[in-house]
């Protein structure tokens, strides 16, 4: 029928000598809701440069520009784990969202995929840790306007994470 578009955001292109291509369809194209997934998601891998891959290499620097806590907040253990998370992050979470960014800006279906696994994390890590600094509040020892301002920060993150989800899944 003409004019109707295929239900998948994919078109199947068959090329010369058999080569099959897939191209996006007009479905995924840069509306407003695409650039605040990549305007965020691009603010989000600067943040954790700042700040996670940043503690990995000199966590005392990334405690003085305000990117982690002290050693008096969250203690050894707590500074062990940090930097655990600021590992995973730097080699999968970091990556995931660049792949995520250039693909979906290259209108590829990888880049769907990447963006939607860094949005998954993106709803992981901050339920963790808002979990965390509520139920332990002895062991961990957060300046006080971080118990205002982080629960905002992070319930924001987890619901960019499922907005943007949802709206790479209806694309």
């Amino acid at each position: 029928m003409i004019g109707l578009k295929p239900a998948i955001p994919y078109e199947i292109i068959h090329q010369p000598l058999g080569v099959i291509k897939i191209q996006m369809n007009e479905e995924l194209k840069k509306d407003t809701s695409f650039w605040v997934l990549i305007i965020i998601a691009s603010i989000l891998v600067v943040m954790f440069l700042l700040g996670q891959t940043l503690g990995l290499f000199n966590y005392d620097l990334a405690v003085s520009i305000g990117t982690q806590e002290s050693v008096e907040e969250i203690g050894n253990v707590g500074i062990a784990f940090a930097k655990g998370f600021g590992f995973a992050d730097t080699v999968l979470y970091i990556p995931l969202f660049v792949i995520g960014i250039i693909g979906l800006l290259k209108q590829k279906r990888w880049g769907k995929y990447s963006m939607f696994g860094g949005l998954a994390i993106s709803v992981y890590w901050p339920l963790v840790h808002l979990y965390a600094i509520f139920i332990d509040k002895a062991s961990i020892t957060l300046h006080a306007e971080k118990y205002i301002y982080y629960p905002i920060i992070l319930s924001l993150i987890v619901i960019y994470g499922l907005w943007g989800m949802k709206y790479l899944y209806k694309k």
